[in-house]
C-alpha cells in the first residue's frame, strides 16, 4: 500500500472530469482564493485494522502529494462497518490511542486537515462513541463529534448516541459543523448548526445505496441550515451491505453538485470557493488506489 506519489500520479489518474452541475450561462472566473478538498472515498475490510490503517495513511499522503490541504474520511474507515461481531469491541479505547498519536503526527508532516473517522471509548462514561475527530495541520485534536442518529440494533448496536452537534473552528473556516452519515435527517441538528454559526457542514458516512440508502436526507440539511455540505462516502462490499454504487457528494441550496462514486478506494479532489462557498469550477479530479 506504501505506493511512491509518483506511482499514484502516473498509474492512477484518471485526469479531469466534467461534472454535472447546471449551466449558469456565463463564463467563469478565476476565484481569488480557493481550498483544494480531498475526499476519500474507501473500501475498508471489516474487522482487519491493519489493512484500514495502511489504507487510509495511504490515501492521506496521496491526498497531500495531490496539494490537498482539507482531507475527509468515510465513517468507519479504520473498522469497515460490520467490525464488532468479528473482532469485538474492547480494543476500542480513549482517543488518541498510539495508532492515531501516530497518524496526528503524519497529518502534521504533510501539513493537512483531517476529518478523521475511529471509534473512541469515553473516559469517564465508558461507553463506545461512533466518531469524527478533526486534525489540525500542527497535528492537534481540534475538535470531535460523537454520531447521533445512531441504530440500536444490528451492526451499529455497539455504539451509543452522541448528545450534541458539534460545530469547531477548522481554518479557514471560523465554524465548521461535523456530521455523520444519518445525522443529516435530523432537523434539530440542522437549526442547531445554524444557531451556532457554522459556515460549512462536513459529514463522513457509509450509507449504502438501496431501501434504506438516502433519500433526500443531505438536500434537505442544506435546505434547513442554507449550508454547503460535503459527504464523503465509502465504496466496496461489506459483510451485510454492499456499498460499490455508493456517492459522494456535495450539496448546496438543496441540489447536488457534484454526486461521485466509484467501485473501488478512490481520491476525489475538489476546488472549493472560499468566496462564493460554491465549486470553483466544474471539474473533479480522480485518483485509484
Amino acid at each position: 500500500m506504501a505506493l511512491k506519489r509518483r506511482q499514484f500520479l502516473q498509474a492512477s489518474m484518471v485526469g479531469l472530469a466534467a461534472a454535472v452541475l447546471p449551466s449558469t450561462g456565463q463564463a467563469e472566473t478565476t476565484p481569488v482564493r480557493t481550498l483544494r478538498i480531498a475526499l476519500l472515498h474507501l473500501a475498508p475490510l471489516p474487522g482487519d485494522l491493519t489493512h484500514n490503517r495502511r489504507l487510509v495513511e495511504t490515501a492521506v499522503t496521496a491526498a497531500a502529494g495531490l496539494g490537498a490541504t482539507w482531507i475527509i474520511t468515510p465513517e468507519l474507515c479504520i473498522t469497515g462497518y460490520t467490525f464488532a461481531d468479528r473482532i469485538g469491541t474492547e480494543w476500542i479505547v480513549p482517543q488518541p490511542d498510539l495508532w492515531m498519536t501516530q497518524f496526528c503526527r503524519l497529518v502534521a508532516r504533510l501539513r493537512v486537515t483531517v476529518f478523521l473517522s475511529h471509534p473512541e471509548r469515553d473516559r469517564h462514561s465508558r461507553k463506545l462513541h461512533n466518531t469524527v475527530f478533526a486534525i489540525a495541520p500542527d497535528g492537534r485534536i481540534v475538535g470531535k463529534h460523537r454520531k447521533i442518529n445512531t441504530l440500536r440494533v444490528g451492526s451499529e448496536a455497539w455504539s451509543s448516541p452522541g448528545e450534541q452537534a458539534t460545530v469547531v473552528p477548522v481554518p479557514p473556516f471560523k465554524n465548521v459543523g461535523m456530521l455523520i452519515c444519518a445525522d443529516a435527517s435530523s432537523k434539530e441538528m440542522a437549526r442547531s448548526f445554524k444557531t451556532q454559526g457554522a459556515e460549512l457542514l462536513v459529514s463522513s458516512a457509509a450509507w449504502a445505496p438501496g431501501h434504506h440508502g438516502p433519500n433526500g436526507e443531505w438536500e434537505r440539511c442544506t435546505n434547513e441550515t442554507g449550508l454547503p455540505l460535503l459527504v464523503c462516502n465509502r465504496t466496496g462490499p461489506d459483510r451485510t451491505l454492499d456499498f460499490s454504487k455508493a456517492e459522494t457528494v456535495v450539496v448546496k441550496d438543496g441540489q447536488r453538485l457534484l454526486s461521485l462514486s466509484s467501485e473501488r478506494s478512490a481520491i476525489f479532489t475538489i476546488e472549493w470557493d472560499l468566496q462564493t462557498q460554491n465549486l470553483a469550477r466544474r471539474e473533479y479530479q480522480t485518483v485509484y488506489l
